[in-house]
């Protein structure tokens, strides 16, 4: 048997691998094949890349067992605008008039196990705000009877840099990052910030993008002491702290 190298080969042991489930036949990638329509027939089936092979690899949940074990850090990039956005209305007509308006950044922490979040946004997504709002959140954590143990964060310019795994030595942090190209890692805070955008971002025609950061205390307060969460039994996530019921009412006020 002569074996076929070069691209017809690469192309063909692509087709091997998957055939059993594409129905597609090991003779096309003969040497009679064009490789430019092998590989049109790849992209239609979206296996133009070896990684599209590999099977899935399956949903790993998890959840800590006590407040504070671990936090979940992200940003979200949110922009600017002096009048209500296409999101809403659905006509980018005038779209133009909101350009150079500029950038807000969604600095998220989200608790790993009660999902209790605290949340800032910033002018900026720079390691200087990035280590000052992990600062606000430990101490956000701890007027909740929360001691944070340990911090999971993307691979963000930010949180590689120096200057943020010092602030996590000096607040006693372990530093987790994700591994490149796994957002789901860390999919608490991903999933909070889709929330977000849905429940409060998008959830309303704001005039202006101040408008719409003064609403979100508003939605945060809702979200952590009152709002169902599915993922905790349809309990709030201030409910999962085990506060006392003076302290209830003292960090309810």
């Amino acid at each position: 048997m002569i074996a076929v190298r070069g691209p017809i080969g690469c192309i063909g042991r692509r087709l091997r691998r998957w055939s059993p489930r594409s129905g597609v036949s090991a003779a096309s990638a003969t040497p009679a094949s064009s490789p430019a329509t092998v590989s049109r027939i790849l992209r239609r089936l979206g296996l133009n890349r070896l990684a599209a092979l590999d099977p899935a690899e399956p949903v790993r949940r998890y959840e800590r067992e006590h407040p504070g074990e671990l936090i979940h850090v992200d940003i979200k990039k949110l922009g600017r605008f002096n009048h209500v956005g296409h999101r809403i209305t659905g006509d980018r007509r005038g779209q133009s008039n909101s350009r150079g308006v500029g950038w807000e950044y969604v600095h998220v922490c989200i608790d790993d196990a009660s999902r209790v979040a605290y949340v800032e946004i910033k002018k900026s997504e720079r390691k200087a705000s990035a280590i000052a709002f992990l600062k606000a959140a430990v101490v956000y954590y701890a007027k909740l009877g929360v001691r944070v143990q340990r911090v999971m964060t993307d691979n963000g310019a930010c949180y590689k840099s120096r200057a943020f795994g010092r602030a996590c030595k000096r607040l006693g942090l372990k530093h987790i990052r994700t591994r490149p190209y796994t957002p789901k890692t860390n999919g608490k805070a991903e999933r909070f910030i889709q929330t977000a955008l849905r429940e409060w971002a998008y959830a309303k025609a704001y005039h202006r993008s101040d408008h719409r950061g003064a609403e979100f205390p508003l939605w945060l307060h809702r979200y952590n002491w009152h709002r169902p969460h599915g993922s905790i039994g349809a309990k709030p996530p201030i409910s999962r702290l085990g506060l006392t019921g003076n302290n209830l009412l003292r960090l309810h006020s």
